[in-house]
């Protein structure tokens, strides 16, 4: 066993560190999360036999993912935890014509919302989509993360796809979604309650984060049903765009930030809502008050 790692294996993980992290992130959803599975990972290789490893990137990968799997599937059984891990790191900006700088954040924002898609599916289906779609990984290789033959987790990987299909690409933060935005804040003042159900998502996800933990609730009529809460009138708020996806951020009179709300559409209609009010995550927001 390898007490110390030598400096070329710790070169060597260093290289892999970004992949490794963008594949836990894809896979789980959480840039939290996301670093404590490559912390992980790290952990396991020093006290791994550096003779024993043949190919550290799919090694690596390997851990990675079967580490992810046993969150994903800890999360469904303890399904309290499995929400509201999507806007751990908040980075909140005005909805303004972005500057160059900011380009990259805007493209991260269907990244952003199809991780609401991806909640849709099982572990399996999720690991099996993220790893062969979007970083190539070969199905033999998942299928020794999942313990399934190559074929059997083509198949899973199939199947994936098509529910992210079915529910459609989500969209990027254009014209549309802002439209879509609109029509919700406008039925919500307004108190139109059918008019929040068609802009809203059979299967909705409200995620509220708030100094006591995580609140959820799932499905328009209930979230149609509490809308209110999303539009009450506040002396200063402006849109935002939050992790790159559309939103408002609101402040109390002396200036604090009151609370942070960012919407997901995917095929014209909002399927995710994000409300933080912990003072705790507002705190981090460098975005001053609206004159």
């Amino acid at each position: 066993m390898t007490a110390h790692p030598s400096g070329l294996l710790t070169e060597a993980f260093e290289a892999q560190r970004d992949r490794l992290r963008a594949v836990a992130y894809r896979v789980l959803g959480s840039h939290a999360d996301a670093e404590d599975v490559v912390q992980e990972a790290w952990m396991r290789l020093v006290r791994q036999d550096e003779a024993t490893i043949g190919n550290l990137a799919g090694w690596l990968t390997t851990v990675v993912g079967r580490i992810s799997l046993d969150l994903l599937r800890s999360r469904r059984a303890h399904p309290e935890t499995v929400y509201g891990q999507e806007a751990t790191d908040l980075v909140v900006t005005p909805a303004d014509d972005p500057a160059p700088d900011e380009q990259v954040a805007l493209a991260e924002s269907v990244g952003l919302a199809l991780l609401v898609v991806l909640d849709s599916l099982t572990p399996s289906e999720r690991l099996a989509f993220v790893l062969h779609d979007m970083f190539a990984v070969p199905f033999r290789e998942i299928g020794q993360i999942l313990g399934k033959s190559a074929d059997a987790t083509k198949m899973i990987a199939s199947r994936a796809r098509r529910k992210v299909q079915t529910k459609g690409r989500p969209a990027g933060p254009g014209r549309e979604h802002r439209k879509v935005v609109r029509a919700f804040r406008a039925a919500a003042l307004g108190g139109d309650f059918e008019a929040l159900l068609r802009v809203l998502d059979p299967n909705v996800k409200l995620t509220v984060d708030t100094p006591d933990g995580v609140v959820v609730t799932l499905g328009a009529t209930e979230v149609a049903a509490g809308a209110r809460r999303f539009s009450a009138e506040v002396a200063r708020h402006r849109p935002v765009l939050v992790n790159g996806i559309p939103g408002h951020m609101s402040w109390r009179p002396d200036g604090t930030p009151l609370s942070v709300i960012a919407f997901t559409v995917t095929g014209g209609r909002i399927t995710g809502i994000h409300i933080v009010i912990d003072p705790a995550k507002l705190a981090s927001i460098q975005l001053p008050a609206p004159a």
